[in-house]
């Protein structure tokens, strides 16, 4: 059996992957993948509520994502660097990455919009630093000083007026990732209370996305790459509901990789969900065995990252090849802005 991605045939033209959200929430498309018969649909987003039933147990992630993208210059020489915060660890300091990196080193200091001087305190390896700000800065104060980090494939720069508030799922509350959990940025106010009309019950987690998620694998065996932890959160009440969930066998459906992350790693020995905080590292590739996870709705995503593995694993690679490819076939728009797939088992 071979371990590397070289052999997923998977091939995404330029043109399909998606530079902005649709006008709408909603007006994407679903492709329905059933595993058990190794059909696809064609469908919308919309209709979603059609394939949800009263027995359902829906889980997502409630992260939002902040400002992360800073734009600075070397105190002493000019130099122009972009920083990226990826973790806050106290009011001041944060682990971030720099670029260019080599420009920097400890002590050095970076001022950003003239109203913060950000000196680098460590080196943490992979391009990771330790710095810390002059003065606290809280979310609030990112907004004012840092832009959406928008994945390099989106070839534009960020549009306040769109991404901030597109590049966040409606019910996202929990600020302190990276990167949005783009399986949910399809829901709408109206496709939710639809969904929760049916009957199903809806239950947040939450996973602070890192940087990690956009860091492909290189490895030619897939299995040698190491992915960085993030942190989840699961509360008591969100415990509770998913383990009276799963006592009376409902379907649990996971919106997104992250969320699916989040409930394999918070799972017991006896086969229940554990409530609290913690850090993840797990990596779902093709073998995998899922404890809880029954169906996934998730985005296509890179064919080299560590999120299309967790996709084949759960579906399997020759399905996936299939879905994917039909997806290309049909013009389909891919990554965080594009179109979504529901996988059923």
């Amino acid at each position: 059996m071979s371990f590397s991605l070289k052999d997923f045939q998977i091939h995404i033209p330029t043109h399909l992957i998606a530079q902005y959200p649709p006008k709408v929430r909603g007006q994407s498309r679903l492709l329905v993948v059933d595993t058990k018969k190794g059909t696809l649909i064609d469908d919308f987003f919309i209709n979603l509520v059609n394939y949800i039933t009263s027995s359902d147990c829906i889980v997502y992630n409630n992260a939002k994502v902040i400002n992360a993208r800073l734009f600075g210059v070397k105190n002493g020489t000019g130099a122009h660097l972009e920083v990226l915060l990826t973790r806050r660890l106290s009011n001041t300091e944060w682990m971030c990455i720099i670029r260019p990196a080599r420009r920097v080193k400890r002590g050095t200091k970076i001022s950003i919009e003239r109203r913060y001087n950000l000196e680098i305190i460590e080196y943490l390896g992979e391009g990771l630093f330790r710095t810390r700000f002059s003065k606290p800065v809280n979310y609030e104060e990112l907004k004012k000083i840092g832009e959406i980090p928008l994945p390099k494939y989106i070839k534009r720069k960020p549009v306040r007026e769109i991404d901030e508030h597109r590049y966040q799922t409606i019910y996202s509350n929990k600020y302190g990732a990276v990167a949005s959990p783009t399986a949910g940025l399809h829901f709408s106010q109206e496709i939710l209370k639809k969904i929760q009309h049916t009957g199903a019950i809806t239950v947040p987690i939450t996973l602070y996305v890192d940087w990690g998620t956009f860091k492909p694998v290189r490895e030619e065996d897939y299995r040698a790459h190491k992915i960085h932890s993030e942190i989840y959160e699961i509360t008591e009440s969100s415990a509770h509901i998913l383990n009276r969930c799963i006592t009376e066998k409902r379907r649990l459906l996971c919106v997104g990789t992250t969320s699916v992350r989040t409930i394999e790693t918070a799972v017991t020995s006896e086969g229940r969900v554990a409530s609290g905080r913690g850090e993840t590292d797990l990596f779902i590739y093709p073998g995998y065995d899922f404890k809880l996870v029954d169906a996934l709705i998730t985005n296509f995503h890179i064919p080299d990252s560590t999120l299309i593995l967790l996709v084949a694993a759960f579906a399997g690679k020759e399905l996936i090849e299939k879905a994917y490819n039909h997806a290309v076939s049909k013009g389909y728009r891919f990554f965080s802005y594009g179109d979504a797939m529901l996988i059923t088992k």
